[in-house]
């Protein structure tokens, strides 16, 4: 009694942490006797927590030992007015403890349906209340008929039904969903047995009352139910199908199920392979079913990636052949799709070929047993030190069916909350001997995901004038409600997200693991369908990081030599400068007769042309090393625009006053008179039509197949030392989709405007350039002074276009070469134009000087053939007006003195009558002298000596005299040619 009493008092005093302490000290000294009992007791309203007795065992220590007895109020009562509560688990509060409440039916729960236990001894939220569904007496109730397995090869109903009838309590007490009606569960068992499950499935349907909704189990039922499901207009909702058969909507139209497919394992591997960018895989199967589906499926999706599945092999029971065709293909990223015991066999053909290590990565499935390497099989004639070198390093994948978050979803209930929640129900059953625990998520969130569609179509189906309750098997349109609402199902459960891809299968989340050190460890979770990645960062690799999915090959981009860009640009640079020094040069001295008479606005144009050409030598030389490659396109029709319209000012100018020279200078004779007037406006109409057309053709081009980049690809190089690695030379192009079946070139050529203008158009005009050239070369003209320079210049360009487009289109490969060969043939080009049009002048006006009137500049130009031609003409000219002056004077004054004539002749016939008329009858004179005045007049064309101002003709008589004489004696012909001079 003693003894005990001091027990007792030190239990007071230290609490129940002192209580094992003394029952050690008490074995030690070996005091109380075998059998001996002790009692806890709590103060005041605390209860006993663990063993409340405790006896002394014949080894010296107490019962139960490894359990602690703590005091912990009691501060609840289990009692809720019109409901229910559940304690997990089972006995006094203490902290971890939870409460379920539930109401009756009829009564509606208000608050939180969970409450937990605290180290503080107090719940973590107040005690909810049910109220009653007052006007509610009329809900209608709505079945679903469901299959469970609760015995069979997968007895998953055993956890799965309990889950989904703590839903149904749930969504029955929940006044925000289907609040008119309540879901009520119709189930048998299906046994996981297709045959059984045909029998219940005629019990479902031809029995009362009328299902909504059909919820099977296993595949192999669901498939059966699914397929004739579509018959009687029924949705079918699965819980724990996974076979990837069941994805087919044209044979399963109205099939959902919440348990993901087998294939979910491929969107996180395509993801995993992006992430890595790996675009070369290859796989190796086991030759059954569900593996060849899901590599089936993996084929789709990594087409859609971008990925090529380079090798593919498969086996039945010996893996060793398809192991060596992985490594003579060089397979270094590698799917296994096959059962665990295949996969030992697997790796030890792995081991064997060395297909493991910083090149490769395996990837498998992750429900395999954690030590599945390690497990002795006799099949194999590998250690298990070597399988565990081959199999390290690898990844898997394996399906989230519980939500790693602790997130409040749809039922306002947390992953862990869910559990022990249905631990309460499943009344402390261990876990790992109930079958479906795992897919008990799953059937917890078909549950609400159905009855969410069912809310979410009373308004649709209440704006077509029909309701749920309504529902038979013919109803084509109810059916199609909860379809289109299923279909768009997306909330939070204690699974994951819940969502549905356009198969009916859920999309949800996925466990990526690797092996390091010879355990898995987490490295992240990929949820499908919100296609978010969350990676933990902590993957190992035994190199520096992920191998490569082929031989590494490294991308270098060749660009322009920069010295030779340099020194090209400094020519352009000072070729810019020549065509500014000639065109002002033009201009400042435009009203000098000797730069009028060479077309200076012609000459104007080509200067400008000659400087846009030179302009486009810098553009031509920009690459990658100068700017970005989005810019680089930009860059192109830059230098597109620059040569094609400086060759149509420069050359086009030109070719117009030769095509002008020839047109005017080699017809035939009645086109000559157009050489006197030579109007200007037709000339720049003609250099004007040329640019129009190349300015249309290059908008058209631009249009219609605009310039982009593509990257021409070379030989791969071996660098030295790492043979693993290969280099991969590339040079960037401006092109066109039709720049090759146009005949056209590369963009960089001397003149890249549309292709077809420049082997077609710009080629005729510059042979037609050439001919002209040469017909007009012995033309003298003064209105266009200098053809036989703008000749000189046409042959230069011509030569250098014709020699520069087909040598730079061979040497397109080579950047420094096609850049200088080109670059130089317009600065060349440019440089020799200017040198030959405004150098001469410059020369002329500079040693002449521009001061110099027009006779002295006539006088002084002995020198040139081509101007004392020009010279002698408009003297011959200026001869001609005059004479013509001096005829007309002439003509009048014979007119005058013709009329005196005849009046004086008149006269003297009145005065001497008779003397004539004898002096006739007596002498006739000779028909001459009896002629009309007017037949003493000059031939046509000479000037009558009578009227010359200088005449030896005085008066009437002397005239008349002269007259006579001559009309006797007949002027000879050699006085002619001195009347007319």
């Amino acid at each position: 009694i003693i003894i005990f009493l001091f027990f007792y008092l030190f239990f007071l005093l230290f609490g129940v942490g002192g209580v094992i302490y003394f029952c050690v000290q008490i074995r030690n000294v070996q005091i109380l006797p075998v059998d001996y009992e002790i009692e806890y007791i709590c103060r005041g309203s605390r209860v006993i927590v663990g063993p409340k007795v405790r006896k002394c065992l014949p080894n010296g220590t107490w019962t139960e030992i490894t359990q602690h007895s703590r005091c912990c109020k009691y501060i609840f009562s289990l009692f809720l007015r019109n409901g229910r509560v559940a304690l997990k688990p089972p006995g006094p509060p203490v902290e971890g403890t939870v409460l379920h409440y539930s109401c009756h039916a009829g009564f509606i729960l208000e608050g939180r349906n969970i409450t937990h236990c605290t180290k503080m001894g107090k719940w973590d939220s107040p005690k909810p209340v049910c109220l009653c569904k007052c006007g509610w007496e009329s809900q209608t109730k709505l079945y679903i008929g469901a299959l469970f397995p609760m015995s069979g090869g997968w007895p998953g109903g055993q956890a799965c039904l309990p889950s989904a009838q703590m839903a149904l309590d749930l969504v029955n007490n929940r006044t925000d969903i289907l609040p008119d009606y309540e879901l009520e569960l119709i189930y048998y068992d299906s046994m996981c047995d297709p045959g059984e499950s045909t029998k219940l499935l005629y019990d479902l349907l031809y029995t009362e009352p009328i299902k909504t909704v059909l919820m099977p189990g296993c595949s192999s039922v669901s498939t059966l139910v699914a397929e004739a499901a579509r018959m009687w207009n029924l949705i079918v909702l699965s819980y724990g199908s996974s076979s990837p058969a069941l994805s087919n909507r044209d044979r399963f139209p109205t099939f959902f199920r919440t348990h993901p497919s087998a294939t979910l394992h491929n969107p996180t591997r395509v993801r995993l392979f992006q992430k890595w960018k790996w675009t070369k895989i290859a796989t190796i199967q086991q030759t059954t079913e569900v593996f060849t589906s899901t590599l089936d499926d993996l084929e789709q999706r990594v087409k859609e990636a971008g990925i090529e599945i380079s090798v593919r092999q498969s086996f039945l029971t010996d893996p060793a052949v398809a192991v060596k065709n992985l490594k003579r293909q060089d397979a270094r990223i590698i799917v296994g799709l096959f059962y665990e015991t295949e996969a030992r066999k697997v790796f030890c053909e792995v081991f064997k070929e060395k297909l493991y290590g910083k090149k490769y990565v395996w990837f498998l499935i992750g429900w395999y047993a954690d030590n599945w390497f390690k497990i002795k099989d006799p099949s194999i004639n590998c250690t298990i030190e070597n399988m565990t070198e081959a199999v390290e390093g690898h990844v898997t994948t394996e399906i989230v069916m519980l939500n790693p978050e602790t997130v409040r979803g749809a039922s306002n209930l947390t992953s862990q909350e869910f559990l022990g929640a249905l631990m309460t129900r499943l009344g402390g059953k261990n876990p790992e001997e109930t079958g479906g625990f795992q897919e008990a998520p799953l059937a917890y969130d078909a549950i609400w995901a159905l009855a969410l569609a069912l809310n979410k179509t009373v308004a649709p189906l209440k704006a077509k004038g029909h309701r749920l309750e309504d529902f038979n098997y013919n109803n084509h349109d109810i059916t199609a409600e909860i379809y289109r609402a299923l279909n768009t199902s997306s909330f939070e459960g204690v699974s994951g997200h819940v969502v549905f891809d356009a198969q009916g299968s859920r999309m949800a989340m996925t466990l990526i693991e690797q092996l390091q050190g010879g355990s898995y460890k987490k490295i992240g979770y990929y949820d499908s369908s919100q296609k978010n990645l969350s990676w933990f960062g902590n993957d190992v690799w035994i190199g520096a990081g992920p191998p490569a999915d082929s031989t590494i090959v490294i991308e270098e981009f060749r660009y322009v030599s920069q010295k030779l860009f340099a020194a090209v640009s400094v020519f352009a640079g000072l070729g810019i400068l020549l065509g500014i020094v000639c065109l002002t040069f033009n201009i400042y001295n435009s009203n000098v007769r000797y730069i009028q008479n060479s077309q200076p606005y012609l000459n104007n144009m080509t200067a400008v042309g000659c400087m846009m050409a030179l302009a486009a030598v810098f553009p031509l030389g920009i690459d990658g090393h100068h700017i970005h490659r989005s810019q680089f396109t930009v860059v192109c029709q830059f230098r597109l625009w620059l040569l094609g319209l400086g060759f149509s000012l420069a050359y086009g100018s030109m070719f117009t006053k030769i095509w002008w020279v020839h047109n005017l200078f080699t017809k035939k004779e009645e086109k000559k008179e157009k050489r006197k007037h030579l109007e200007p406006w037709k000339l720049y109409a003609t250099v004007g039509v040329l640019l129009a057309i190349d300015v249309l053709s290059l908008i058209v081009w631009q249009i219609v197949d605009p310039l982009h980049i593509t990257v021409e690809k070379f030989t791969k190089e071996a660098p030295k030392g790492d043979l693993d690695v290969l280099i991969q030379p590339l040079l960037e192009h401006c092109t066109s989709e039709k720049m090759n079946t146009w005949l056209g070139s590369p963009p960089h050529l001397v003149f890249p405007s549309h292709p077809c203008v420049v082997y077609g158009y710009k080629g005729l005009l510059l042979l037609l350039g050439i001919f002209l050239a040469y017909e007009t070369k012995s033309v003298s003209t003064e209105k266009i002074n200098d053809h036989r320079a703008v000749g000189m210049a046409i042959y230069n360009v011509a030569v250098l276009c014709m020699i520069t487009a087909p040598v730079t289109m061979i040497l397109s490969s080579q950047q420094d070469a096609s850049f200088a060969f080109a670059a130089l043939a317009i600065v060349f080009s440019v440089y020799i134009t200017l040198v030959v049009l405004f150098v001469p002048k410059m020369r002329r006006l500079i040693t002449r000087g521009e001061w110099q009137s027009e006779q002295q500049d006539t006088l002084k130009t002995g020198s040139s053939t081509n101007n004392n031609d020009e010279e002698k003409s408009r003297q011959l000219e200026r001869e001609n007006r005059e004479l013509q002056k001096i005829i007309q004077e002439k003509e009048q004054r014979v007119s005058e003195l013709r009329h005196q004539l005849v009046e004086r002749q008149a006269l003297r016939n009145r005065r001497t009558p008779s003397s004539v008329t004898n002096q006739n009858h007596s002498n006739p004179s000779p028909p001459s002298s009896q002629a009309d005045p007017t037949s003493l007049l000059p031939p046509p064309g000479y000037p009558n000596p009578a009227l010359d101002n200088h005449s030896p003709f005085t008066n009437s008589s002397n005239l008349y005299q002269a007259d006579s004489k001559m009309s006797r004696n007949h002027c000879h012909n050699s006085q002619i040619p001195l009347l007319y001079k």
